[in-house]
């Protein structure tokens, strides 16, 4: 459908709306005045993923046109776990890495967006704030009729749980509460009336509705995005290496670049709407591009995507290590100082494995060294590796799986650089 808010039209031309409340009366809301909307973030861990990034880019749209963004962190329902399309109950966490993990995460929305005092500037609230002063008595008293666990028990995420004899504890259910009461907080403290979320969110968003409807007498509104797979249908977020985080201190911004780079053709053109602010009319004339175009095009989504999460000086940097390494040339490191064990500091734009001086100078056989790189999972797939010819050690290859790397293959800083296939590079850094 086409929108009267430029917001909602722009949602709805980069792929991001699946469903919503009232649609029509969010639009026209929407397109007479500035909203106040939010979407929730729980601290399971010490740092966002790329699946995480399709909502802070829903947030940083709403504040492009205006409207004002709230991140909700989700101190308080991280100790419970959300149920939603999950074949068992999330671990719960104590509030030690709860609150550790709330710091670590707070510093990515920054990058995203804008936080001040004026209107459309964005809030970042934990909802402990008001759900660890809840008395339970009270709650149960208060709200506890407006949920209706008939209803509940149709949600999808449940259903799926139900449906294959699978345990879902009171205290997941209780999540479902939880969530829609923030939805009534925030509606309170500060006039938001959306709720956005993936399109598992759905049950959820629609208790928060509801439960604003029925003690405040006012309309407010949900609406979800998709949940986002790639081509080949693993879900967004992970990649053969693991997550793909957001935080510099769990993943090198150059395995950051790397892992846009890697983009399936297929996906190259929606990721660009969905995790750039390049202009859709621009990222319309790409339709149809193929071969060098296509890959150039994966290298575009990579300066974007990477320039956003880590910055324009860290881009630089990757830009140039990779220049270098595709195009063949002595990859330069430049040393920028020394750590209290007199181990030099290297500035770099790939990642850099240290690993112990005293195992380079007795050496190690190179499908060892690829698993201790972290470079692939097994000594038998090294193994494979080496014999594919998918293995270069300082640019050169090798197809001797019994090569031994030792410090005869040191170069200046006092490094190697081991290579598997085209895209993956890392720096090793010899330590005593």
């Amino acid at each position: 459908m086409a929108f009267k808010s430029a917001f909602l039209q722009e949602l709805s031309d980069r792929g991001l709306i699946y469903q919503g409340t009232h649609l029509e009366a969010l639009d026209q809301l929407a397109a007479e005045k500035s909203l106040t909307l939010y979407i929730g973030f729980d601290a399971t861990a010490p740092s966002l993923h790329v699946g995480h990034l399709m909502p802070i880019m829903v947030l940083r749209l709403a504040q492009k046109h205006g409207h004002k963004p709230i991140v909700i962190m989700g101190g308080g329902t991280t100790k419970l776990g959300d149920p939603s399309f999950k074949d068992t109950a999330r671990p719960l966490l104590d509030s030690a890495t709860i609150n550790s993990n709330l710091r670590s995460i707070q510093k990515i929305f920054a990058k995203y967006l804008k936080f001040g005092s004026s209107s459309a500037d964005a809030l970042i609230l934990n909802n402990d704030d008001w759900l660890g002063a809840l008395n339970y008595l009270d709650f149960l008293r208060d709200y506890g009729r407006h949920f209706s666990v008939n209803r509940m028990l149709t949600f999808e995420g449940v259903k799926l749980r139900l449906e294959r004899e699978q345990s879902l504890s009171f205290l997941e259910f209780n999540y479902m509460i939880l969530q829609g009461y923030d939805f009534l907080e925030l509606y309170r403290r500060h006039d938001c009336v959306l709720q956005m979320g993936g399109s598992d969110q759905w049950g959820n968003i629609l208790n928060g509705v509801e439960l604003v409807r029925r003690t405040e007498s006012k309309e407010v509104f949900g609406l979800t995005y998709p949940l986002l797979t790639t081509s080949s249908g693993k879900k967004m977020g992970k990649s053969e290496q693991g997550a793909v985080w957001l935080n510099s201190d769990q993943l090198s911004p150059f395995d950051f670049w790397q892992f846009w780079r890697n983009t399936d053709d297929a996906d190259v053109l929606s990721f660009l709407k969905i995790f750039t602010d390049l202009p859709l009319a621009q990222i319309a004339t790409y339709e149809g591009v193929e071969g060098e175009g296509l890959n150039a095009l994966k290298v575009l989504l990579a300066d974007e995507a990477t320039k956003l999460a880590h910055g324009e000086a860290v881009l630089s940097e990757i830009q140039k290590s990779a220049h270098q390494l595709f195009d063949q040339h002595h990859l330069s490191v430049e040393v920028t100082g020394h750590d209290a064990e007199g181990n030099p500091i290297l500035k770099t734009g790939l990642p850099v494995v240290k690993i112990s001086a005293d195992v380079i100078k007795a050496g190690m056989p190179i499908y060892d060294l690829l698993v201790q790189a972290g470079l692939c999972p097994s000594k038998s797939e090294g193994r494979r590796l080496v014999r594919g010819g998918g293995v270069s050690v300082n640019g050169a290859k090798v197809t001797d799986e019994n090569t031994m790397i030792d410090a005869s293959f040191l170069q200046e800083p006092g490094i190697i650089r081991v290579s598997v296939g085209k895209k993956t590079h890392v720096i090793l850094q010899p330590i005593s």
